[in-house]
């Protein structure tokens, strides 16, 4: 089983220089992505990635052995590196393969009951991956080497990470396989987003030897869980309130309520307090079922299967606007995947499954002695 972990570096001193990067590979993704959708009966005929991106050089980039090509790349994008053009005809495969697996499905459907048609792929708000050495090269632990467009032409500038972020990947990430950098901006600075992937090998155990904490979510209290053995003796039960974030997120709502009735319509600082309030809540909910599921040294964590789609009627209708029962889900599936638990989803008979297979550490035998 492969787990996938990502931490953001923030990079220090340049926060202007890397947008124009970023405008040049989101003009190239929207280009290849032209080319793939009038050429996709051919390219999508083949069978690999690699064969795919190779088809597409080969009819838009001029070589010494090939001086002419149907669409030609180097025209509008001039001395443009190899490695941001690779990335961004992965990018581009990839938006116009989801397009078309989209656009399939909804020809399926009963023209009554489908809705628009899917729009045609952009390149949106993506962001490229520095491939190492053509387009990232690591000095140290705390710089970097980074191509990007600089003074009308593309060269190498040195970038400083900031030394808290470079120094937690040191300590916690030496052991995982160092994934290629995503250059992003959040607010007015610029990250490296790396990536890191390590493998948890899986331990088998017996249905009869099993242990399982049954999660119930509510709106007004956050959860309640049971912890039942395989003969249906139940060995613990917990419930968690927190009326105290209740009370928070009521308030927040009532000051959108009242903004509302006076003709606001943005209220972005209102909004935003109301949003981190209730992430809060969810992450507080999350936090206590995996550590429930740690106590007791449990095999499977199963949740109702909440569909909360369409549209909300009742008194109750804000607060189920509100509720994040599937991010609460998705949550403690990711905690129990970083703590190297089997990940195993099942949505079937109403409810979601999330099974754990691990051996308890020291700590954690502890608390069960």
């Amino acid at each position: 089983m492969d787990i996938f972990t990502t931490y953001s570096v923030r990079i220090d001193r340049f926060t202007r220089i890397f947008q124009d990067t970023v405008n040049w590979y989101r003009r190239s993704v929207d280009f290849f992505i032209r080319v793939i959708l009038l050429e996709k009966e051919e390219l999508f005929r083949l069978k690999t990635q690699t064969e795919r991106v190779n088809a597409v050089e080969r009819i838009t980039v001029i070589t010494s052995g090939r001086p002419e090509v149907k669409y030609n790349f180097g025209k509008e994008f001039y001395k443009f590196p190899s490695y941001y053009r690779r990335a961004a005809i992965a990018k581009a495969l990839g938006s116009v393969s989801s397009y078309l697996s989209r656009l399939e499905s909804w020809k399926k459907e009963a023209p009554e009951t489908r809705g628009r048609e899917p729009g045609l792929p952009k390149a949106g708000f993506t962001c490229p991956a520095l491939y190492k050495k053509g387009c990232y090269v690591r000095l140290s632990d705390h710089t970097a080497n980074i191509k990007v467009w600089v003074r009308n032409t593309w060269d190498w500038v040195t970038v400083n990470l900031r030394k808290s972020d470079a120094d937690y990947i040191v300590r916690y990430c030496r052991n995982r396989k160092e994934c290629v950098p995503v250059l992003r901006k959040r607010g007015k600075k610029w990250y490296l987003d790396f990536s890191f992937q390590e493998k948890a090998k899986l331990e088998e155990k017996k249905i009869c030897n099993t242990r399982i904490l049954a999660v119930d979510l509510g709106i007004n209290n956050a959860c309640t869980c049971c912890v039942m053995e395989a003969d249906g003796t139940v060995a613990g039960r917990k419930f968690l309130s927190l009326p105290a974030e209740n009370d928070c997120l009521d308030h927040a709502v009532g000051r959108l309520k009242k903004a509302q009735k006076n003709g606001a319509k943005r209220m972005p600082r209102l909004w935003a307090a109301a949003n981190g309030i209730n992430d809060n809540i969810a992450v507080r909910t999350a936090s206590f079922i995996v550590e429930q599921a740690v106590k007791y040294n449990v095999d499977t964590v199963v949740f109702e299967h909440l569909d909360t789609s369409g549209k909300k009627k009742g008194s109750k209708k804000q607060r189920l606007h509100f509720w994040k029962a599937q991010y609460v889900q998705k949550m403690v599936t990711d905690k129990c995947e970083f703590k190297q638990c089997i990940n195993v989803t099942i949505r079937n008979g109403g409810v979601l499954i999330v099974t754990l297979r691990r051996k308890p550490n020291r700590f954690e035998q502890n608390l069960l002695d």
